[in-house]
């Protein structure tokens, strides 16, 4: 894509985003409150702050601006994209209930206060005139009912965004899977492989967020813990101290790491060279061969603008295919190059399950699998949801795991 096309397409999207805006505006803010009044002007003004700081706070976070300004921006910020989200959605839902809404009376009791904003506004010298009353001198009908949508849109947004960042904060759930191999020997029958992904360590998720992780994949006891990739948004000076619980990391047969598109954000090799010194065990298109079968992980395919993008032939080349093989690799994309070498089970993250319905819908156009267990061949694809959360805090439709993969052979 050209700049003209690239400048055609930014041009459109920011008059979607502005048109959304400006809906959502109306209807919560123009429609419920009198022109020149307090209440429009602070709500005109909380809908001209949301986006400069959801903007900031995505700016800040990819042009490395001071970490603590990072912080400063992240939480109102992203927080704010993920309730703007959900308050359209609701409003939207809103319109097929307006109608049923106009047919009621509006409320008498709302018209003193009412009238008192109007009053207000004109005493201040705004020029303000009231809403001519209903019926009876009731609260015009049309303003009943929108602030009437607007509160239970609001409501509803919010105890939404709510509940997802508690889902978020409290840490991932433990899954359990069974993928049977043709190749696995029966002595390896029941070997635990413990996934974890998309952690994204950064200005919202931290050093307590990190030991509820580690805990939760201790506790599940595995014969190996894989981290396949988005671990951190940021770099190592400061996000050293958030990564530090990862050194607690236990399991019999050790923790391997493999590399995510963020981990390119941020300085992929400076990532690869701290987590090594935390005790995990980078696989850079490499593989080990443990006991029973190979694991084998490959680069993050970002990685490739910085000539480090996944190289099969160097992890998987020169293999012996008689032996069953388990490939770490974070986008799922790469399972027809996985197919490809022979691999029996590809592990990846990266999809968040969409994270924020109704998202999903999007990432599993992009993705060849968003969730779960999948069959490609011969090969079984399994994507985890993630343990963290990239941008709001906040998870809805997808909740967040760390995944216990138990190997089964079929001679058992």
């Amino acid at each position: 894509m050209g700049v003209l096309g690239f400048a055609l397409v930014a041009l459109g999207a920011a008059a979607v985003f502005g048109g959304l805006l400006r809906y959502v505006w109306r209807r919560t803010v123009r429609d419920t409150t009198i022109k020149g009044s307090w209440g429009r002007r602070l709500g005109t003004a909380a809908f001209l702050a949301g986006p400069l700081l959801m903007f900031g706070a995505l700016a800040a976070e990819r042009t490395g601006a001071p970490f603590p300004l990072q912080q400063v921006l992240a939480w109102p910020g992203f927080l704010w994209m993920a309730f703007a989200l959900y308050l359209l959605l609701a409003l939207l839902v809103g319109e097929l209930v307006r109608p049923l809404l106009n047919r009621w009376p509006a409320s008498r009791s709302a018209r003193p206060a009412f009238e008192d904003e109007a009053r207000s506004a004109d005493e201040a010298g705004k020029g303000a005139q009231p809403h001519p009353t209903g019926p009876g001198g009731d609260l015009p009908r049309r303003v009943f009912v929108a602030r009437t949508v607007a509160a239970g849109a609001a409501t509803v947004a919010a105890a939404t965004v709510g509940y997802g960042t508690y889902s978020v904060l409290r840490g991932p759930r433990v899954k359990r899977i069974t993928v049977p191999l043709a190749k696995l020997p029966r002595a390896a029958h029941g070997f635990r492989i413990a996934v974890v992904s998309d952690i994204h360590l950064g200005p919202v998720l931290g050093a307590g967020f990190a030991r509820r992780v580690v805990d939760t994949v201790n506790s599940t006891q595995a014969d190996l813990i894989a981290i396949v990739g988005d671990l951190v948004d940021g770099d190592v000076e400061d996000l050293a101290g958030a990564a530090r619980p990862l050194a607690d990391l236990r399991a019999r047969h050790g923790s391997f790491f493999v590399t995510g598109n963020h981990e390119y954000f941020s300085g992929a090799e400076q990532w690869v060279e701290h987590v090594r010194s935390l005790g995990l065990r980078p696989l850079e298109n490499a593989r080990t061969e443990l006991p029973y079968f190979d694991l084998a992980g490959v680069n993050d395919v970002q990685g490739e603008r910085e000539g480090q993008g996944p190289d099969f032939v160097k992890a998987l080349g020169d293999r012996d295919r008689t032996r069953a093989s388990v490939l770490l690799a974070h986008q799922p994309v790469v399972i027809h190059d996985a197919v490809e070498h022979g691999v029996d089970l590809q592990l990846s993250g990266h999809t968040h399950g969409g994270q924020l319905w109704p998202n999903n819908l999007v990432a599993d156009l992009a993705n060849p699998t968003l969730a779960g267990l999948e069959r490609y061949g011969d090969t079984q694809l399994y994507v985890t949801r993630g343990a963290g959360a990239w941008g709001p805090p906040v998870r809805v439709g997808a909740p967040s795991d760390v995944t216990v993969v138990e190997l089964a052979s079929r001679a058992a």
